[in-house]
């Protein structure tokens, strides 16, 4: 198992100046799992323009969204009559 600063997290920003290098950094990022997320922006520092992008792995937003549905089933067959008087 990867030690904890090796292990890939599941949300990155990417920035830097609009440039060759960014584009590849995006590329490496896509090539290792990856996926861009949302949309890049960009900004004008006064001396050259850069960029973000936000990057996500799949599996992440796969087990983020498996916990949410876990926890509208939980809730779904939530008996408030048998916690009424209860705060």
């Amino acid at each position: 198992m990867p030690e904890p600063s090796e292990e890939k997290l599941s949300y990155r920003l990417i920035t830097g100046p609009d440039t060759r290098e960014f584009c590849e950094r995006i590329s490496a990022a896509l090539a290792d799992g990856y996926v861009l997320h949302g949309s890049p922006a960009a900004t004008f520092n006064g001396t050259s323009v850069i960029v973000a992008q936000a990057v996500i792995l799949p599996a992440a937003v796969a087990s983020a969204d498996a916990a949410v549905a876990t926890a509208v089933d939980e809730l779904e067959g939530y008996d408030e009559e048998a916690y009424e008087g209860h705060a």
